[in-house]
Order: structure tokens, then sequence, then C-alpha cells
């Protein structure tokens, strides 16, 4: 099918694992577009698109269900069906990404502080 791609192509766009990408299909994160004659999984441009904002939400430390929940905020949005509720847990959520940003940065000067000391040691 035309504008479809199958799963191995799809990991390699994603940078993503075969398993991976199956797990988050079978967890409801992700639904393949289309399947083939041969009943090969088919994915469009918006399923990759929907696999690497998943990619970018885990070392953020999101779990299932809050990957689940933001996704259908963010559904609801690109068809402009978010409620006022929903737009508070996405700046909820907002808030969330930016505190943890923070502390991964921290997270990064320590290591990169330690690394330095390491190499001052070095013979």
């Amino acid at each position: 099918m035309p504008g479809h791609m199958r799963i191995g192509e799809v990991a390699e766009r994603t940078g993503l694992s075969l398993r991976t990408i199956r797990y988050y299909e079978e967890v409801g994160l992700v639904v393949p577009s289309a399947r083939s004659q041969g009943g090969f999984r088919l994915y469009t441009e918006p399923d990759v698109e929907r696999l690497n904002m998943i990619k970018r939400m885990k070392p953020l430390g999101f779990q299932l269900d809050q990957m689940r929940e933001l996704l259908e905020i963010l559904d609801d949005r690109e068809r402009g069906e978010l409620t006022e509720q929903r737009r508070d847990r996405l700046e909820e959520f907002h808030t969330s990404v930016r505190e943890r940003c923070a502390s991964l940065r921290a997270e990064l000067r320590t290591a990169e502080d330690f690394a330095d000391t390491l190499w001052r040691r070095l013979p």
C-alpha cells in the first residue's frame, strides 16, 4: 500500500526495536494503521510520529498509564476536542516534564563532574 511502511522500516526510522514497537502495540499506545494481505503490520507517517513521541517520553520517567493518558489528551487536542479538564491535565504534564528535564540536567552535571575527576586522575 502506498504510504505504508512495514515494521522493519519503522524500527529503522525510530531507532526502536521490533520487540518494543510490538509491545507498544500490545499495550495500546500505538496501533498500526493497516495490515497487508499477508497480515504484516503497516504503519503510516502519523504512526511513526506517535512512536517518536513515545520514545521521547521514556527518558522522562513516564509510566505506561501516563503515556496512554497524555497521548489521548494530545489526540483530543488534534481533533479540537480538548476539554478544560484535559487542558489543565496537559498543563500538569508540561510542568512535570519541565521539572524532570531540570532534574536530568542536574544529574548530567554530576556525571560530567565525575568524568572530569576521573580524567584528571588518569596517568
